[in-house]
């Protein structure tokens, strides 16, 4: 796992790589390198940043240079020791152990028809002097990043956005539209970047540039093509072990040459991964995050330590707890500066802290559970989903009763709050909406009225095409299987738009990596040869899951309430940050500039105050956006505030 940059027939190309790489050292602290090269009227420049994994030696270093083909690449291949015996068959002789020789070797001999045979987490990017051609690849599910700036036939391009935005001399611009997705969903969209110019190379995906300053792109993984062959075999009757291939895919992912430890919340997903783990790598450790008991008690969140406990006692796993308390609000500055677009989920310092730990015992490499909610339909909301489908049901003067009855109902007292109406709320908000409209109401911030009431109304359009970019992306496939829809939606939004993205950064700024194991090519393929009717039964979501997990687990541990990674926001916004939810709305910098309406805000904080709307989540996004934003248009994107400066 590392940091890649470069700059292709770029002016100033090789200071501007130095700058690049030199602002990506967090991403690798245990190397660096550096290769050029002439390119038609101009030249090539490649940097990298190395966190050594696999191959510690020199053998491993990057830019990696062999026969004319140059190649800076993040990511892991955990299919390499079966690429390497295939090459090695063909010929190739290797000098050392490395993923990236392998890659490099498949490169060469099957260029781009290599990417679908690559099972992993990458983004590299690889140049042939012969050619004079770069090619930049990025993983078929988006796990890693990789941002790109093009200007004339020239390009730049980094692992991440804040790199682009330092090399830019402030000429970047912040892109509204990106900013109206980021409030409605509290993160920005893959499809969307947070600077105009920039972009996101789109998972499954490759550019290449020729030295004539032409460019041409190409896609070698779709994701909805995958899905659609999965409802064939479905239909076919072609189910699969389910558990056979997250325990083959967590066995590859702890391939490794330094000690690998794993995420454990003592929910489902992190549970069972842990649990094959530990069947793989005897005593392996695992890191879990506990809070204040007091504002656990504010928050009503359930006791998910003790089933973390639990799980480390029967599986001998070496468990570290780690206690998140209000001091660590401090870290906000930080954590804005590293997420490198507005992500508004509190999880991102969990993570954060959790690998910083790690680190600080030596361990590089962390198994996250992520991507099991999406593939097997295991949030609420998708639960809650199939459930309006039956409330829509109910006749209309009973739904507008009910309606009537939970909306005077306080979501919180001084003291406590209360889970079960903020839940009823939500769902009443879309429980009557058409499927679409339902789905996005169920997991997003606003609706449009309310979205609509919060931005400058000169964003109104740009409020419209936000929309229906959701609608479009929803609607664009080919499953019969509303189930699956939702999840189909899910990867290709949810998941590298927020949970990889916020995992790759918070893990990256604590020097780690972070694998995910069930966002694996051959787990997904797997999840959506699964009818949707096996992944929700009755009122269990997740079911087939469950049913693959109760060969190792516990069935207190398969069937307990889901947990939250999350954390206590509404006893944080309500104590701690109150203040500077005040400052924010009265003279922050998106309402100075008439992005945000100060009386809109004014009012979320006064109803979330009274306890009779939870706007935790919206305020704390407010915040997220506002340092993000004063970081953007100040032009420091190229460093990041003193974590333990007082806030202001």
């Amino acid at each position: 796992m590392c940091g890649i940059a470069g700059a292709y027939r770029w002016p100033d190309g090789k200071a501007v790589t130095d700058r690049l790489t030199d602002i990506l050292a967090h991403r690798g602290p245990d190397g660096e390198g550096r290769y050029s090269h002439p390119v038609g009227d101009g030249e090539v420049h490649l940097g990298h940043r190395r966190l050594a994994i696999i191959d510690l030696s020199e053998t491993g270093a990057q830019p990696m240079v062999s026969d004319g083909l140059s190649l800076s690449y993040n990511g892991e291949l955990y299919n390499a020791p079966e690429l390497r015996t295939e090459l090695a068959a063909a010929g190739v002789r290797f000098r050392g152990t490395s993923d990236t020789e392998v890659l490099l070797e498949a490169w060469r001999r099957w260029g781009t028809d290599c990417l679908p045979r690559l099972r992993g987490m990458f983004a590299f990017a690889v140049f042939d002097e012969r050619t004079g051609e770069l090619v930049l690849a990025r993983d078929q599910l988006g796990i890693k990043p990789l941002f790109l700036l093009r200007r004339g036939g020239g390009l730049v391009f980094a692992s991440e956005l804040k790199a682009l935005a330092a090399v830019s001399g402030g000429s970047l611009e912040v892109d509204q539209a990106a900013l109206v997705a980021s409030l409605l969903y509290y993160w920005v969209p893959d499809s969307r970047c947070a600077f105009r110019e920039a972009e996101k190379l789109p998972p499954g995906s490759w550019l290449r540039c020729r030295p004539d300053g032409s460019v041409q792109r190409g896609r070698f993984w779709n994701l909805k093509e995958v899905a659609a062959e999965g409802q064939q075999r479905a239909l076919s009757g072609e189910l699969p072990d389910l558990a056979a291939v997250i325990e083959d895919s967590t066995r590859r992912h702890l391939l490794s040459d330094v000690p690998v430890a794993t995420f454990l919340s003592g929910g489902l997903d992190s549970s069972y991964l842990t649990a094959l783990a530990a069947r793989h790598q005897a005593g392996i450790s695992a890191y879990t995050i506990g809070f204040r008991a007091e504002d656990a008690r504010f928050e009503a969140m359930p006791d998910d330590l003790r089933y973390a406990r639990q799980v480390a006692a029967q599986f001998g796993v070496d468990l570290h707890e780690i206690e998140i308390a209000p001091q660590v609000l401090d870290l906000l500055p930080k954590m804005t500066y590293h997420l490198d677009e507005p992500i508004g989920d509190p999880a991102a310092i969990n993570t954060f802290l959790i690998c910083s730990a790690a680190r600080e015992a030596g361990v590089k490499v962390m198994l996250s559970g992520m991507g099991a909610d999406e593939l097997f339909a295991g949030y609420r909301k998708h639960l809650a989903n199939r459930l309006a489908v039956r409330y829509q049901r109910v006749p209309g003067p009973l739904r507008r009763g009910v309606s009537a009855t939970v909306g005077r109902l306080p979501v919180a007292t001084a003291n406590r709050g209360y889970r079960s109406v903020r839940f009823a709320k939500r769902f009443l908000s879309f429980a009557d909406l058409p499927e679409e409209t339902a789905f996005r109401r169920s997991y997003t911030m606003y609706d449009q009225d309310e979205l609509l009431a919060l931005v400058n109304p000169d964003l109104a359009g740009t409020v419209d095409d936000v929309l229906t970019e959701h609608a479009d992306v929803y609607q664009d496939n080919e499953l019969d299987d509303a189930v699956n829809r939702m999840c189909l939606a899910d990867s290709r939004m949810f998941l590298p738009g927020l949970n990889l993205a916020y995992t790759d950064r918070s893990s990256m700024a604590a020097s780690t990596e972070v694998r995910v194991p069930y966002v694996d090519v051959e787990v997904v393929r797997a999840a959506f040869s699964i009818p949707g009717n096996r992944k929700i039964v009755g009122r269990q979501g997740k079911a087939v899951l469950k049913e693959a997990a109760t060969s190792i687990l516990p069935r207190e541990i398969v069937y307990r309430p889901k947990g939250l990674f999350s954390a206590p926001l509404r006893a944080w916004m309500s104590r701690d940050l109150a203040p500077l939810v005040r400052e924010v709305i009265n003279d922050g910098e998106l309402v100075r500039a008439g992005i945000l309406r100060r009386e809109a805000l004014a009012r979320m904080v006064a109803e979330d105050a009274a306890g009779q709307q939870d706007y935790s989540k919206h305020l704390w996004h407010v915040l997220t956006l506002e340092y993000w934003y004063r970081g953007a248009i100040s032009g420091s994107s190229d460093h990041h505030p003193d974590p333990t400066t007082t806030r202001t």
